[in-house]
């Protein structure tokens, strides 16, 4: 069942959140020059960006998401690589931090984290058993003893979740007592989620298949005091757990593990501006019993099926209890329209 993704069918998304990207394009430029990139720049970072020639990319700016008029979606900082998930044109995304630089694996070779999201996407996945040999799609693997056979076709793959060496992405408390710890283990391997499992997907790091998924990969959770950091934030969380259980629902497959990227140091110490007041402690204590008692009902075929039930759900049983779920599902109510909208536009 594995499939073929062509170049040209991959969009590479960047979130341009310093002015200065010339040493993240230059060290990712043998990964990323055959590909097509989208590159958004935070509307509230005021100098202009600095990137180097040979690269075939489009820069979005403000101005660009002014045409989108009145909307609630806010596109600040991290969130404004969502509105390159809008504007793109192509099957599948592909989104990297600007902090990020490419990862060596154990044997110190550069890895090509495009290549390996393009794998991740491509060949099955496996929720609905869980192979203790991985993904059994990666060379030097296969399925089990005792794996049904009836399961061995697997399911397609949506959403590949990448992860990171050195600086971990972690919340603000953790962050602050650990600040001087670096992740440096590389685990060779890819898994996928099984169904009814949760999970904390980042943004760092991330591949889908927008042509499908994109309806639900939406900037709509956002904290009171939320800034530019990314222990600041929930946004991505958020979008990954309405994903997974939009996945688990369609009989889709996410997975998780290679490719790595290198993330950049981030200045710990301002993780102490949060510390005392990081609304994400309570709100986690929420959001994750709702995520895993939710079901979404039989006449949800489609994944905007899917948002629509969901988003009526969220303003339901979470707006009550707390505004900034109400937000969110006003979010991801605007989000389907505009996604139909730019559907609509580009056909």
């Amino acid at each position: 069942m594995s499939l073929e993704i062509q170049d040209s069918e991959v969009d590479i998304v960047i979130a341009a959140l310093q002015p200065n990207l010339n040493t993240f394009f230059e060290a990712w430029r043998p990964f990323f020059s055959r590909f097509h990139i989208i590159v958004v720049k935070d509307p509230d970072l005021a100098e202009e960006l600095q990137i180097p020639t040979g690269f075939d990319l489009n820069v979005y700016t403000k101005s660009d998401m002014g045409v989108l008029g009145a909307t609630s979606i806010d596109f600040s900082g991290h969130s404004c690589r969502y509105f390159g998930y809008l504007v793109s044109r192509k099957k599948y995304v592909i989104s990297i931090d600007d902090n990020c630089l490419p990862a060596k694996d154990n044997g110190g070779l550069t890895v090509d984290a495009v290549a390996q999201h393009k794998s991740n996407l491509k060949t099955p996945a496996t929720p609905f058993f869980f192979n203790t040999l991985y993904d059994p799609f990666r060379e030097g693997a296969d399925f089990v003893r005792g794996y049904p056979f009836s399961l061995r076709e697997g399911v397609e793959c949506m959403l590949s979740c990448g992860l990171w060496l050195h600086n971990a992405d972690y919340d603000p408390m953790t962050h602050v007592v650990k600040r001087n710890q670096r992740n440096t283990t590389y685990v060779d391997a890819v898994m996928t989620v099984p169904l009814g499992a949760m999970m904390p997907v980042s943004g760092i790091n991330v591949a889908f298949n927008r042509e499908v998924l994109g309806p639900v990969m939406f900037p709509a959770l956002r904290l009171r005091k939320e800034v530019k950091h990314r222990w600041d934030t929930l946004e991505d969380v958020w979008n990954g757990l309405c994903a997974k259980v939009v996945c688990d629902r369609l009989g889709y497959g996410v997975k998780t593990g290679l490719p790595y990227v290198m993330r950049t140091d981030a200045e710990a110490g301002k993780a102490l501006e949060s510390l005392k007041e990081w609304e994400g402690v309570k709100v986690m204590d929420v959001v994750l019993p709702f995520f895993e008692s939710l079901k979404l009902s039989s006449t949800a075929v489609t994944v905007e099926d899917c948002v629509k039930e969901l988003t009526s759900i969220v303003k339901e049983e979470l707006g009550p209890q707390n505004a900034i779920f109400a937000k969110a599902a006003d979010a991801m109510e605007e989000w389907t329209n505009l996604w139909k909208s730019h559907a609509a536009q580009s056909a």
